[in-house]
């Protein structure tokens, strides 16, 4: 308020900042859609302003970008430099939505502060160690753009920690034949609920029997 009881120019401007980016996005979103394949990882979607950490397959990680882009989202990938971008295009990912920063370097938490303020869905590989001070400033960020960031590893207060128990692959026969068949073994810990385990198969592969036979996944795959 100023001296003589009325409302600041700057208060003015952050109001008007707000309704601005309210119109933008018409109505507001509380989650962004996952396909049907993860639902079972993801039944409420991904709850907009919240981290995600999912370690074990990068490819499920990337997945999660296919239903947001593809209804207009732009989406942003930090610190994947082997990241395949065919591979990215079967899994339903809008590549002319896509965002990548193969190398961020030193300036890591720079890079995945300003990606947040644009993009709707941001996957990064996390430093070795996040410090609480570093994932309080960017969650607040997060809660204020309506952003959500799946970690590819590690993160202090994740809305859920998602690691890969086994995969296992069909479509191979008597030595000849390609991977067609994939299902992917998670154990799911959410805040606020009891540890589950599901399975899901990513976009764009087929699905095979629960008692399929799992292997364990290589962190990059």
């Amino acid at each position: 308020m100023c001296e003589d009881g009325g409302v600041s120019r700057s208060a003015i401007l952050d109001d008007l900042r707000k309704q601005i980016r309210t119109m933008e996005r018409g109505t507001v979103a509380t989650a962004l859609p996952v396909h049907p394949l993860l639902a079972p990882a993801f039944p409420d979607g991904l709850r907009v302003g919240s981290v995600y950490s999912l370690s074990g397959s990068l490819t499920l990680a990337t997945a999660l970008l296919a239903e947001p882009s593809r209804e207009g989202a732009w989406c942003g990938v930090v610190g994947h430099p082997d990241l395949g971008i065919e591979a990215v295009a079967e899994l339903g990912v809008q590549l002319d939505r896509l965002v990548l920063v193969p190398e961020p370097g030193r300036q890591w938490f720079g890079v995945v502060a300003a990606l947040v303020e644009v993009l709707g869905v941001v996957v990064a590989r996390p430093p070795a160690r996040v410090s609480p001070t570093d994932a309080t400033r960017l969650a607040a960020r997060l809660r204020e753009r309506g952003t959500v960031l799946v970690a590819t590893g590690p993160w202090p207060g994740a809305a859920a920690d998602v690691q890969v128990s086994g995969n296992a692959w069909g479509g191979v026969g008597d030595g000849h034949g390609l991977l067609s068949g994939r299902r992917i073994w998670l154990d799911v810990h959410a805040r606020g609920s009891r540890p589950r385990q599901v399975s899901v198969t990513p976009p764009g592969w087929t699905e095979l029997p629960e008692e399929a036979s799992t292997t364990s996944e290589a962190a990059s795959a």
